[in-house]
């Protein structure tokens, strides 16, 4: 088991809303810690649901961290269950240490082997203050998440037949600390986007894995043999107040178009239109996809984003 200290916030600094509950300073919420572990004991009750795991420090002593989490009902508006968890179980855990140095943390995500994360969620993505562009730290939508809108993709017998042969737990890029593609990461709940604006270019931020992206803004065209990349390569121009972003020269991913396992090829072309909602407190997400390798037809859909500027971004530092 490999294990990860995250320690350097990305943008201005607030609380989550996973630490409303904690107001004391005995967790430092400027840093967080990330491991592989296995659930020693799950402890289902008031004030806090904790989860005891089992990991390896740095000479490979296996240790034990006490993980703590919200109350029952809060876990349970969060998809969280009793038996959610079970001894044993392989996870991986992301939370923010205590001060003192104590194996002790606040949880702040936690993932299991079908890849899902789970986390503390309290209600829907708060909306606190309108924005004046698209500048800021943003939060995804649940229910506008792209994931979930995959079953509408038209597909070529390759893109059928590829889930098929596909294991999430060996066969997943994030294994090796890749990040999906375009659009998807736009609809992340568990990990907040950022959107920087400058002169010449856009950065898009989202923080799993520390997904970073230029967006060229000044009139360039793309590469015609340009390096294909996780990312891409990619354009972008104002259309009033909307963002356009042009983005090709992606390299193939093994499950780019659906975390279910259907990969996206070198042929991938996304479209992706930014723009502010009527009253500023959300960014709207237009999204168009073509992929002929595996895409019988263009995929289009649209996410939402809150404005969230009292949250901030954290580095990932994934090992793989």
């Amino acid at each position: 088991m490999k294990h990860r200290s995250l320690v350097m916030p990305l943008l201005i600094c607030g609380l989550t809303a996973a630490h409303a509950h904690h107001s004391d300073a005995v967790y430092d919420y400027e840093a967080i810690v990330a491991f592989d572990a296995e659930v020693a004991r799950y402890v289902w009750r008031n004030p806090h649901v904790t989860i005891f795991v089992e990991t390896e420090d740095e000479t490979g002593e296996k240790i034990e961290w006490e993980i703590e989490s919200g109350s029952t009902p809060i876990m349970i508006r969060s998809g969280w269950s009793q038996n959610l968890l079970d001894t044993g179980e392989a996870v991986t855990i992301r939370a923010h240490p205590m001060r003192s140095g104590q194996r002790k943390a606040i949880l702040n995500t936690l993932e299991t082997t079908d890849g899902r994360l789970w986390s503390q969620v309290e209600g829907v993505a708060e909306v606190t203050v309108a924005a004046s562009s698209l500048e800021g730290v943003w939060r995804g939508i649940r229910s506008t998440g792209l994931g979930g809108q995959t079953n509408r993709l038209v597909l070529t017998p390759a893109g059928e037949t590829a889930p098929a042969s596909y294991d999430r737990v060996t066969d997943s890029p994030n294994v090796q600390c890749v990040p999906i593609p375009p659009p998807f990461l736009n609809s992340s709940t568990n990990y907040l986007s950022g959107i920087e604006l400058l002169q010449d270019r856009v950065i898009l931020r989202n923080e799993f894995f520390d997904m970073s992206r230029t967006v060229y803004t000044d009139g360039r065209e793309h590469p015609e043999n340009g390096e294909r990349t996780n990312q891409g390569h990619s354009i972008g121009w104002w259309e009033g107040d909307t963002l356009v972003v042009d983005t090709t020269l992606l390299s193939s991913h093994r499950a780019g178009n659906s975390s279910s396992g259907v990969p996206s090829g070198v042929q991938k072309h996304v479209v992706e239109r930014f723009s502010l909602s009527d009253d500023g407190t959300r960014a709207i997400v237009d999204v168009f996809v073509e992929d002929p390798e595996f895409l019988e037809e263009p995929f289009e859909g649209r996410t939402e984003m809150v404005y969230s500027p009292h949250l901030q971004l954290y580095a990932y530092d994934c090992e793989p």
